[in-house]
Parts: C-alpha cells; structure tokens; sequence
C-alpha cells in the first residue's frame, strides 16, 4: 500500500508503531536496551552492525558513546511501551525517515526473533505517521508520546483523570524508556545522545518549563487524544 505522508527534509514527523496482534515487542531490560541502542547506531548514513561491535566486547551503553558520522534524522523525544514505540522525528536527508525505520524495524526484528526463537513479521504492518505541521500541535507531541507511561500504573487515566499527580510526575521522571527524563532532569545519561534538542523549536527554556508543560496536561487528561 502506497504510503499517504510525503516525507519532507526540514519537516517534522510523529512515527509509531505496534507488535503485530498488539503482542509484546519488548520482554525484559535487554529488549529495550537494544531498542535504544539501535535508535542511536540505526540513524546513521552508513551501515553500522551491533552485533559486530558486541562481538568486539562492546557493551550496549558504550556503544551510545560512539561518533556517528551523519545521522538520516534528528530524533526529538520517543518512548517506549511494552508492545508499541512513539517517535518525534525531523527528516535531515531526503527519504531519512524511510531507510532510518528500516534499518530500525530490520535490525530489531532479527535480534528478537533470533532471541526468542520465533519467525514471521514483528511489527504490525508498516510504521504509522502523522505530519506535525503546525506549532501548536508539534509542541503538544512532547506531551502525548512522554505521557504514554501513565498508562502503565493508571490504564483509565484519559478518560477518568489522574488520581495521583506526584505519583505520575514521579513515575515519568523514573521510566527509563523515554526521552522524559533528558528534558526533566540536568542528568547526563548515555541515552541523551539520541535526541537532538537542539534541532526542535525551544519551548522549554529550562526543566521547570517542560516539567509545568506535562504537569498540566496530566490534569487535562480528556483531551489527551490517541494516535489515529
């Protein structure tokens, strides 16, 4: 099926996507740990084989510390769930997008069908996207694909409202699967070389800005709205 979204250079993109039948994609630490890694190594004009640099006695962390020559896309916030994956993505090269996702999906369907002894598709179908093509809804991407954790510890939380704002705050700021705690927090963590802030609008000028920005969007958690 011909892909509806036109990827453009400059442009920016929400890109998700779910384990076929909506199974688990990720089992354990080590799935996601390999998933991060391969969102870094995958952006990357040239092909880079994690498996080749592991084979060399490369942990996964020391692997984020490697140069990359020149990335596909400049990569603005993710997150990670048990059985699907959220992107904020602008295109730097032209088709970034496409050969980025594929090195992505190809590169983490072999780990885990080769881990977990399965074979056939992982994903479900080709990845989705929607254009951010205005400000006032590429700012609000920072709020949907950061808040997808709360569903974890409050399934209900968009249509009953938060219970627990601390809680909430708390939890987002440990989950170790998102860009959440690279805006949140002055940390220097190897995984805050995925994202490149620096190619995104700035609308947050400090952690209190971005940490009051998700603060009310958890309090208006009806609007909070799926991806198509």
């Amino acid at each position: 099926m011909e892909r509806k979204i036109v990827f453009s250079v400059g442009e920016y993109y929400h890109i998700y996507n779910r384990g076929t039948e909506k199974r688990d994609i990720f089992s354990d630490k080590a799935d996601y740990l390999r998933f991060l890694v391969l969102l870094y190594i995958s952006n990357n004009v040239d092909v880079v084989h994690i498996s080749n640099l592991i084979n060399q006695g490369e942990s996964l962390m020391k692997i984020l510390n490697i140069n990359k020559k020149d990335s596909l896309v400049d990569i603005g916030a993710y997150c990670l769930m048990p059985n699907h994956f959220h992107l904020l993505v602008k295109e730097k090269k032209e088709k970034g997008i496409s050969k980025f996702m594929g090195k992505l999906a190809t590169g983490y369907s072999m780990y885990f069908n080769k881990r977990y002894n399965r074979t056939g598709a992982l994903f479900q179908g080709v990845f989705k996207s929607t254009h951010a093509d205005n400000d006032e809804y590429l700012k609000y991407l920072f709020a949907y694909i950061h808040l997808n954790p709360v569903k974890l510890i409050e399934p209900e939380w968009k249509e009953s409202g938060i219970k627990n704002k601390n809680t909430a705050s708390s939890f987002l700021n440990e989950y170790s699967y998102s860009s959440y705690f690279d805006y949140s927090e002055n940390g220097n963590r190897p995984e805050g070389k995925i994202i490149n802030k620096e190619s995104f609008p700035e609308y947050f000028s400090n952690r209190k800005d971005f940490d009051d920005f998700i603060n009310d969007w958890l309090l208006l958690s009806t609007t909070i709205k799926d991806s198509p």
